[in-house]
């Protein structure tokens, strides 16, 4: 565990290292500067958020081999960089494809990225719909990116010809959108198992990551009528407070019984009010068994 905490910071050395040696001599300034901004306006953000939202290892690894791309891309130009011209040699291609292998990558790392983040921030986890969503957000992404190419080349003339990269292919918009959203579908087939294991191992918990939201009420729920059956006298008012109960049989207080479901299902690391819960244990209030 100490060691996977060190990665982000290695890579983000390496990353700054790589960026800072792309950046002696590029082919065209210009270029160089337009290719790596998307690298400039990331660092910061995942600097800034580190520690209180720390990113999976998988994706910090996929994160710096985008950077390494675009920092190549930069400092040859995707149509003059070597390995593409080898590409082109042993496979027979017409043009250099490093730029199409660039594009792949737009839609496959994004991919992960935005798994991610609707996974820890939003309560989407049908499969079907996460896939989907994330498929369209990657798409929307690569459409947006070839507008700001769009507007480069009518703010900029002739100097952004280098940067549209498109090597005489009348339909490079088209096949850059396609590729990206090759690599999003790519991306989520391979990788989401090995993803969703990394989110669980990250969140301390054994549960699926597409598992349904779980609230108190149905906690309490569970406890009184599935794991510890028997007579309730009383249900929990809308506010969470139980009125006081008696039973002349073997008391059990809702917290005790409902910590208790909580570790029989391995929720008691999951569930944020289980502090409260504990807390609450020596609460007066009992349910009759």
């Amino acid at each position: 565990m100490h060691n996977r905490s060190r990665i982000p910071a290695i890579l983000l050395t390496v990353v700054l290292c790589g960026l800072i040696a792309s950046g002696l001599a590029p082919n065209d300034r210009l270029t160089w500067f337009l290719e790596i901004f998307p690298i400039l306006l990331a660092l910061p953000v995942l600097i800034a958020t580190a520690r209180s939202n720390p990113l999976t290892p998988l994706l910090y690894w996929l994160l710096a081999i985008h950077a390494a791309i675009l920092s190549i891309g930069g400092h040859y130009t995707y149509a003059d960089v070597p390995l593409g011209f080898w590409m082109q040699d042993w496979l027979g291609f017409a043009r250099n494809h490093f730029d199409r292998i660039g594009h792949f990558v737009q839609g496959f790392v994004p991919a992960i990225l935005m798994r991610e983040l609707l996974l820890n921030k939003t309560p989407l986890k049908h499969p079907g719909w996460l896939f989907g969503l994330v498929c369209s957000v990657c798409l929307a992404f690569s459409a947006l990116y070839e507008l700001f190419e769009w507007s480069a080349a009518v703010t900029l003339g002739q100097s952004a010809t280098a940067f549209l990269g498109t090597q005489g292919d009348e339909w490079d918009t088209q096949w850059d959108m396609f590729l990206a959203l090759v690599g999003a579908i790519t991306a989520q087939l391979l990788l989401a198992p090995l993803h969703d294991r990394q989110l669980r191992t990250q969140s301390g918990s054994q549960m699926s990551s597409h598992a349904p939201p779980i609230t108190v009420a149905g906690i309490l729920l569970a406890t009184t009528v599935v794991f510890d059956p028997g007579p309730v006298i009383a249900a929990p008012a809308l506010d969470g407070t139980m009125p006081p109960i008696c039973c002349a049989d073997r008391p059990v207080t809702i917290a005790t019984r409902t910590a208790r479901t909580l570790r029989r299902v391995g929720l008691h690391r999951h569930d944020r009010s289980m502090q409260r819960l504990q807390h609450a244990a020596a609460s007066p209030v009992v349910l009759c068994r």
